[in-house]
């Protein structure tokens, strides 16, 4: 396969640095698509570090049609903005994302709920709301201690899940790295078994 220029999202969610195993996974992905192409830019987005939480004036800014809008309700919606833009230009997203008490952590539902924007990421339509993001590759690197990714107690990976898909990106993989409590080692080597085969076989943005 041809070597192509990829622009990479990548967005951590661990509260940890260092030790974090979805961070570590997430660089151990990035690796893999720079080996693959021959350019990846990636934009890091550490959302541990901190996302807006929607209030009144971003409320209220949100929903007033973009010509009406004061200096006020920009600087109220200008985070949001940079997010959205990142989100438009990336050609793959990398999510680094732990789960913290059976979902995902608040600072990244925080990032959901500042890019999921009426007229940027989705519309509404006679038939429903449609997403506006889509040609996007997304890897999810869920991280738990003792959540198996994918059981009826995981409610961290379909959130995210639906969440893409509402913004209209539905090729998605997901990364499992559980049970780190119990089995460490053999997850972790699991986890990097998948990248690697994920990223030979090629799959569509990779």
């Amino acid at each position: 396969m041809p070597k192509q220029k990829l622009n990479v999202l990548q967005i951590s969610a661990s509260g940890r640095k260092d030790d974090s195993a979805s961070r570590q996974l997430s660089a151990d992905l990035i690796a893999a698509l720079e080996d693959r192409h021959e350019s990846v830019d990636v934009v890091a987005r550490d959302v541990s570090l901190g996302v807006p939480f929607v209030n009144d004036a971003w409320i209220t800014a949100n929903f007033t049609p973009d010509e009406l809008r004061t200096e006020q309700h920009r600087e109220a919606l200008a985070y949001s903005d940079t997010l959205v833009s990142e989100l438009q230009v990336a050609d793959v997203l990398v999510f680094g994302a732990p789960i913290y008490n059976f979902s995902i952590p608040a600072t990244l539902k925080a990032w959901v709920d500042m890019i999921a924007r009426a007229r940027l990421t989705f519309q509404y339509t006679e038939n429903g709301p449609v997403g506006l993001l889509e040609g996007k590759k997304a890897y999810l690197i869920v991280a738990t201690g003792g959540v198996p990714v994918g059981s009826p107690v995981d409610f961290a990976t379909p959130y995210l899940r639906h969440a893409l898909n509402f913004v209209g990106i539905t090729d998605i993989e997901i990364i499992a790295a559980d049970r780190l409590n119990s089995s460490a080692e053999e997850s972790m080597d699991n986890a990097r078994a998948k990248i690697a085969e994920l990223i030979h076989l090629g799959s569509r943005a990779a």
